[in-house]
């Protein structure tokens, strides 16, 4: 469902205003400034807010960062965005997802490849895409294996990544060079 010409081109970094650095600066990946930032550089003060938002999601939240990774990729592939789910292959992998757990996470908590608590967050990914609400089933699960601030985390973070990945496909934003999507 990718684009395949951004509707909103990117702005490269050497191009921004001190707004646009001020909100911006210090967002490389993998040595380099990527195309998500280059957009977001069209709305600073929309970049500043949301950076707070997901530097949360991805650095503070009280998940591990393997099971982050395995709710944001689900939420990521659940909303066929390419960008989201090739940016973190990349951190999903770091995080020490194998490739096929990572082949797992396309089909859900069928996988035999999961554990009960790994199987619960899929599940949760997928519900809250389907019907946006957890059923009483899974969060009793989840309450076998997470703190309250871990499902709520947990319900952000697929929340954040379901509308990341609807702005990342609306505004056509492109791979990198060193991604691979969907």
């Amino acid at each position: 469902m990718r684009l395949s010409e951004p509707r909103i081109p990117t702005i490269h970094e050497d191009d921004w205003n001190e707004e646009q650095n001020a909100a911006l600066r210090g967002q490389k990946m993998r040595g380099s400034v990527q195309n998500i930032f280059r957009t977001l550089a069209h709305h600073e003060k929309l970049a500043k807010r949301w950076l707070v938002f997901g530097n949360h999601i991805l650095s503070k939240s009280t998940l591990s960062p393997r099971d982050r990774e395995i709710a944001i990729l689900r939420a990521g592939f659940l909303s066929k965005s390419g960008y989201e789910w090739g940016q973190h292959v990349v951190i999903g992998k770091a995080a020490g997802l194998s490739d096929e757990e990572l082949e797992g996470i396309k089909s859900g908590d069928s996988a035999n490849c999961w554990s009960e608590s790994e199987k619960l967050i899929l599940k949760t990914a997928d519900e809250l895409h389907e019907d946006v609400f957890i059923t009483d089933d899974t969060w009793m699960g989840l309450e076998k294996h997470y703190s309250t601030q871990q499902i709520m985390d947990m319900v952000f973070t697929c929340g954040q990544y379901r509308m990341l990945a609807g702005a990342l496909n609306s505004f056509g934003v492109q791979l990198d060079d060193d991604l691979v999507g969907l």
